[in-house]
């Protein structure tokens, strides 16, 4: 950043002034925390992330409107400061900051670390007065000064170079405060501003003011003499009831007074000029927001745009300006264009890179245009709309050549998009996209732009390609030519930034062991999940339209006893309403206390119903189900396609744990063992020229890689008896012959099993079962201690963990957990539970997706016509061809139990059926 001060951090003479942003980071993340509710900003793993969500919001925002030059943040270190040392009652009435919040503070530091914005706390003193010291200077030094807080202390720095920021809605809105516009407000000049404080008092900081004396008569009395201090020299002037409260009250005024003034000379760590606005560890940025999963890519962008780096040229930062990338290549239009270019640059083992435009519809070529980049060679694009027959047959022979090398961006949807146009690709070697997630697993955002900026330093759009002067097409000119060039040109850059993607990541998985996964795992997967999507699964839309009715009329009963418990009508769907009905009305035990009052969510609802014998709560929770199942089934009818089947969307790259997971519609939200989820599972049918639905699954596949991880030899022993499992573990923690073990053990032996392999706590465990929490870290501790192993490898995989900073799967699936090591207690604490979980949710998916890709070869090689359609929570369906019933439950109960040689080995349950329902085992 070009500097716009001297060396000794003053003005430089003829230089733009220099503009200082000072903002108060424990007020605005404590504002942040409530514009934006809990309840919608939390992890996958828990972790509240709505005060830095919103902090972060508030920075872009700022940083763009504002365009400071030098940036700083100040923080409080605690209550413990100076003031409480000459008053010790100073803020002593304060309630604690919410938990929530408490967890998000050093989240918000590390975002300004990433950001490489310089945030100051010292102890003894709070952040309004490093600010004050700061903009004291910084005016002195002819800066222009801004501050950002929502303490109104701050209006006594205001000056003519000082303005003061303070938000009036939420962290959005803010009014200025000039020293025009604080004596309009208060009727006080900024400098006074202490003054009407003291008379005024503060309920927050606990300092009391004058009793009757609001701000009013406070700022007549100051504008009539001056100053307090002038005030309290002829305080014996003021007449009446007021005067004699005035004088009783002095002393208290007068320490307001000292408590109020902030401090301007506070010896700090850094000085102005070291407050210079830097370029963004941009690395370290995506990761953090990768982490606290904030998926809007606005916020991305707008925090990207605020960047310094972006425009400079900063070293790992891409540049706003000139060339994203030099490409050399041609536009293949003539015909045999295209099939010579392809004999001459990329008829060996040469790999290509491949970036095309497309949107598809079930049958229909959707692939608008296509570009390849050949490692070391040149580019092309081409339009399918108008190849010729040779190059429409050479390019389709290419793309299905498994010896021609390609690299790919979210191969499955090229895959499935030119599968559309009648097109198969085989060969591919790289995927950029997938290579990202196996990289880093938390991360949300997948876009090649993004991975471009990250990885390769470069900028992709059309205006960056056009720039680059390396394409050369002949003399097309006017408006939809040029477009048109610009288009082609952008995605040539596209194909280019594939190819140096995979180039990158290829060096990175091999160092990190994963580049195997990708080739023998991912990207096979990729491939299978593509058909699977295209060929989708039939629906009854007669059994699926009788549903939505049934559950419709379960809503509306659901509404009706719902109003005539309470003896009058009111939205069920409203949270205000249900606490004013519940809590006021009703008066039933409070629930959890929120901003907005107590909850009333689902949690709330089901503890509710036990601690009453009023009727609401449980048909509200009835209302909720019918409502959540009525919409289920409304979903599924809207994505039943043309062809009478629906085809969800899988994706690869979601979970962390390399779990699958569905969209439009998503399969996962259809319940498993419910009645109504079975009612709803009879909807997938088998579709015209198939026999019938089976269904298979592995029986208790986490509790199998938690006896082979272990290594347990009782746990071990438990599976190769043949018997019950949690029967068999029950009689040993319960010191009973199986025979007694009871439906109630046997049910708190499940939960606690399968708790421990998903990091389960005592605390938990207590909640799940409805049990004391010291019961349920009873239960745990004689589960040790007859399951030692089990207890040793818990202990284990977390310590190896955090020496490391990651966990892995049984086919080394990595998950990085740099919280491990976090001061913060929530968060190293949420790292811990994922370390517990995530090789065994992990080695799950592995081996599921091994025995996917092992059971589609068999198919494939016995050259049967049965194929595969879904996969939900570790089950797989498969759609059977008449005659190869048989065949096929064979085949996979055998290829599903060999997919991996457990020591607790693989136990496989196959179902049969003419729908998903009665397919089930």
């Amino acid at each position: 950043m070009a500097s716009t001060t001297g060396s000794n951090g003053k003005a430089a003479k003829g230089a733009a002034r220099p503009r200082l942003l000072l903002l108060d980071g424990h007020s605005m993340a404590y504002r942040a925390f409530y514009a934006f509710p809990a309840e919608n900003f939390a992890t996958s793993t828990g972790q509240p992330t709505n005060a830095v969500y919103g902090f972060a919001s508030m920075v872009a925002n700022i940083l763009r409107d504002e365009a400071p030059t030098h940036f700083a943040v100040a923080f409080d270190v605690s209550r413990k400061t100076f003031r409480a040392g000459i008053y010790p009652e100073y803020k002593a009435t304060r309630s604690a900051s919410p938990e929530e919040f408490r967890g998000q503070v050093e989240l918000v530091s590390e975002l300004l670390d990433a950001m490489k914005v310089p945030h100051l706390r010292l102890a003894e003193f709070e952040a309004d007065d490093i600010i004050a010291t700061l903009a004291t200077r910084a005016a002195a030094d002819g800066f222009e000064v801004l501050i950002l807080t929502g303490d109104r202390d701050a209006l006594q720095l205001v000056t003519d170079d000082v303005t003061v920021l303070y938000p009036t809605k939420g962290v959005s809105e803010m009014t200025r405060y000039t020293p025009e516009k604080v004596f309009e407000k208060y009727g006080v000049t900024p400098a006074q501003y202490p003054d009407l404080a003291a008379l005024r008092g503060d309920p927050s900081d606990n300092l009391p003011g004058i009793p009757g004396v609001g701000e009013k008569t406070a700022a007549k009395w100051i504008g009539q003499y001056g100053s307090f201090a002038e005030l309290v020299e002829h305080a014996d002037e003021v007449k009446g009831k007021i005067g004699e409260k005035l004088r009783a009250g002095l002393d208290a005024v007068k320490l307001n007074r000292e408590l109020t003034e902030l401090i301007r000379d506070v010896e700090l760590p850094l000085g102005v000029d070291e407050l210079g606005r830097n370029p963004y560890d941009r690395e370290a940025t995506l990761l953090l927001l990768d982490t606290l999963e904030f998926r809007n890519q606005a916020l991305r962008d707008r925090l990207f745009a605020v960047d310094p780096g972006a425009g400079e040229g900063a070293e790992g930062a891409p540049t706003a300006t000139g060339p994203g990338v030099e490409v050399d290549g041609e536009l293949l239009t003539d015909d045999g264009a295209l099939a010579a270019w392809l004999a001459e640059h990329a008829s060996g083992a040469v790999r290509t890179g491949l970036a095309a435009d497309y949107s598809w519809a079930l049958g229909e070529g959707s692939v608008s245009a296509v570009a390849l980049a050949v490692e070391g060679g040149p580019a092309a694009w081409l339009d399918p709309a108008v190849l010729a027959e040779a190059d429409e047959r050479a390019f389709a022979d290419w793309l299905a050549d498994p010896e021609r090398p390609k690299a790919l961006h979210i191969a499955k949807q090229v895959m499935r998009a030119f599968a559309e146009h009648g097109w198969r690709i085989e060969g591919v070697t790289a995927d950029s996209a997938l290579a990202a997630y196996l990289e880093k697993p938390g991360r949300r955002t997948f876009g090649l732009d993004v991975l471009a900026e990250e990885y390769l330093g470069r900028q992709l759009d059309a205006g960056t390609a056009a720039d680059s002067g390396q394409l050369a097409f002949g003399d097309e000119s006017g408006d939809a030519e040029d477009q048109a060039l610009a288009a082609a040109q952008a995605l040539m850059v596209q194909a280019r930034t594939v190819l140096d993607l995979a180039e990158v990541f290829e060096t990175r998985l091999a160092k990190d062991g994963a580049l195997e996964l990708m080739r023998e795992v991912e990207l096979p997967i990729a491939a299978l999940l593509a058909r699977m999507e295209r060929a989708g699964i039939a629906a009854d839309l007669d059994w699926l339209t009788q549903l939505e009715i049934q559950f419709g009329a379960a809503v509306q009963q659901a509404v009706k006893e719902a109003h005539a418990a309470v003896g009058h009508e009111f939205n069920l769907g409203s949270p205000k309403q249900l606490q004013e009905i519940l809590f006021n009305e009703l008066e039933l035990p409070k629930t959890k206390k929120i901003k907005t009052g107590y909850t009333t969510d689902a949690d709330a609802l089901t503890w509710l119903a036990g601690q009453t014998t009023h009727e609401l709560p449980v048909i509200l929770l009835r209302h909720r189900d019918q409502t959540r199942l009525r919409s289920t089934v409304e979903g599924l009818i809207k994505t039943v396609a043309a062809d009478g089947r629906i085809h969800t969307t899988f994706n690869q790259m979601v979970a962390a744990t390399g779990r699958l997971s569905s969209t439009e519609p998503n399969l996962q939200n259809i319940p498993v063992r419910t009645e109504e989820g079975r009612m709803i599972r009879r909807a997938f049918v088998v579709g015209a020229g198939y026999q019938e639905l089976l269904t298979a699954d592995y029986s208790q596949i986490e509790l199998r890689i938690m006896a082979h991880l272990s290594e347990d030899a009782a746990l071990l022993a438990a599976f190769s008896s043949g018997e019950d499992l949690h029967t068999t573990v029950g009689s040993q923690v319960f010191a009973v012959e199986p025979p007694q073990v009871d439906a109630e053990m046997r049910r708190k032996i499940k939960a606690m099993s399968y708790g421990l392999a998903y990091g389960l706590s005592a605390f938990g465990l207590s909640q799940q079962l409805n049990i004391a929490t010291g019961e349920a870290q009873r239960l745990m501790d004689t589960y040790f201690e007859r399951f030692g192993g089990v207890r040793d490898y818990l202990r284990r995989v977390v310590d190896e963990a955090r020496n490391t900073g990651y966990t892995e799967t049984v086919l080394g699936r990595r998950r990085y957990l740099p919280d491990l090591t976090s001061d913060n207690r929530q968060r190293r604490e949420m790292a811990e539970r994922m370390a517990l979980n995530a090789p065994i949710q992990g080695s799950a998916a592995d081996i599921v997706k091994i025995a996917m890709l092992k059971v589609d070869a068999a198919l494939t090689g016995a050259g049967l016509s049965s194929r595969m359609l879904l996969q939900v929570h570790d089950e797989i369906v498969l759609e059977v061809a008449p005659g190869e019933r048989e065949a096929v439950e064979d085949l996979v109960r055998r290829e599903m139990a060999a997919a991996y040689p457990l020591a607790a080995p693989l136990d496989v349950s196959v179902g049969v059926g003419r729908d998903w329902e009665t397919a089930a085992h």
